[in-house]
């Protein structure tokens, strides 16, 4: 439910025009907000040059869409494990090592790929090995860096930073697929590889100048107890398991990323590949630059369910329709629909869970938004093969639907969450008060 200026005091009002345009203040006020952005950004930039390559590399030396798909099958175990552990990790450590260490890894296998792409003959299987262990880095990297900006970032820009990341992954998810294209088909796999191995290494210099991050003075070790405590904690917070639930059916059910290479050909257009795979991004842009808005809301659980449903409707628009610039429309509007359910997910999490428990439960937020789309490549690839791409594409959008409708009424409690009444957002919002923001 949206939420009238009038709900505001006169004080805070702003203009419409203002009031549309992305709040800037987190990039203002942290500096460690503004060095995490931008390393964030230089990091998802070779990643996605990466994200066309390695699928593509696949699909000519095999020809198959079912080991396209397959990418998904080895990243998703290392993904649980490393992700779960991760969580804990990142509550018992510092967070700017951690952080440091897994960039260092994530570059090597980077280089790793590379290596491979300029052999005589590029072998297949390594690039299932370090898919898996860049899936197994990526899992011990991202509770640390989701945990890390509620203390960098006020409580009341949480929203706003949330933006702000959002909209810097999606602008590296624009540029980075269409260039990989681009250099894909007139330079070759190795500079796409080579390129991300460079970001990897100017994102690893910027990390270092992070103050530091560590942890409570009483910080239990990682293990399967403190694992359990936080998995415990999100059981008890329905609302908390409701958006865990709707992305991770989202992703399942239509996340076909994987299958675009055959996609395009199936629609005479294989100069669209970059395209398809920056449409969504481009949707999800602009909703971040008109994501003023955001601020009035504070019924981020309707906002979540709304979100994923407008991605399923469009996404089975995409697999119906045979004319490639509406696909690439559609693709755009799930992006928007999704930008706007991942947004109020994350305002729901960093408002409302405690400090001692925040890389815990990243850690079960990153299997959330993670392994669904591992387990939506493995479904799409799988479905392709057994009815064909685009029958893939348009039933997981309906199945997408269906499932997100029957988990808003299984899950009131996502329904009637409100961030002005809700005690735990009151309790986080109190705690925060009394330890100011670092950076």
């Amino acid at each position: 439910m949206t939420v009238t200026d009038q709900d505001d005091p006169p004080a805070r009002r702003a203009p419409r025009s203002r009031a549309l345009l992305p709040d800037l203040a987190p990039w203002r006020s942290s500096r460690d907000f503004r060095l995490l952005w931008t390393a964030g950004l230089v990091t998802a930039f070779g990643s996605f040059l990466t994200m066309v390559a390695l699928p593509l590399q696949i699909k000519e030396l095999t020809g198959s869409a079912a080991a396209v798909g397959a990418i998904g099958a080895v990243e998703l175990v290392p993904l649980i494990v490393f992700g779960l552990y991760g969580g804990a990790l990142a509550d018992a450590v510092d967070r700017r090592r951690l952080i440091l260490l897994t960039e260092a890894g994530l570059g090597l296998l980077a280089a790793l790929l590379l290596v491979n792409s300029l052999l005589p003959d590029p072998m297949l299987w390594p690039l299932y090995v370090v898919a898996a262990l860049a899936s197994a880095l990526t899992g011990l990297q991202r509770p640390a860096i989701d945990a890390v900006v509620a203390r960098i970032v006020p409580h009341d820009q949480l929203t706003a930073a949330a933006a702000l990341n959002a909209l810097r992954w999606q602008l590296s998810a624009i540029v980075g697929p269409s260039l990989a294209g681009v250099v894909v088909a007139y330079a070759g796999l190795p500079l796409a590889y080579g390129l991300d191995l460079l970001t990897f290494l100017v994102s690893g210099l910027m990390a270092l100048r992070l103050a530091s991050a560590p942890p409570a003075h009483d910080a239990e070790p990682p293990s399967l107890r403190a694992i359990g405590e936080g998995a415990r904690y999100a059981w008890r917070r329905k609302e908390l398991l409701g958006t865990y639930a709707v992305d991770m059916a989202a992703m399942f059910f239509a996340f076909p990323n994987a299958i675009f290479p055959f996609l395009a050909d199936d629609l005479d257009a294989p100069w669209a590949l970059g395209l398809m795979y920056a449409a969504g991004s481009a949707g999800s842009v602009a909703v971040s630059l008109t994501s003023g808005w955001t601020a009035r809301i504070h019924r981020h659980g309707r906002m979540v369910v709304a979100g994923a449903a407008v991605w399923g409707l469009a996404m089975a628009a995409a697999g119906w329709l045979s004319n490639v610039w509406l696909v690439l429309l559609c693709l755009a509007v799930a992006g928007g629909g999704d930008m706007v359910s991942g947004l109020f997910r994350s305002t729901l999490w960093n408002q409302t869970i405690p400090e001692k428990l925040r890389g815990r439960l990243a850690g079960i937020e990153l299997l959330s938004y993670a392994t669904g789309p591992q387990l939506g490549q493995v479904r799409a690839g799988t479905m392709a093969g057994l009815t064909g791409v685009r029958a893939s594409v348009w039933s997981g959008g309906l199945a997408c639907v269906a499932s997100v409708g029957l988990l808003a009424l299984a899950l009131p409690r996502l329904m009637s969450y409100d961030a002005r009444t809700d005690e735990h957002a009151r309790q986080a919002r109190e705690a925060r008060e009394l330890r100011p923001a670092t950076g």
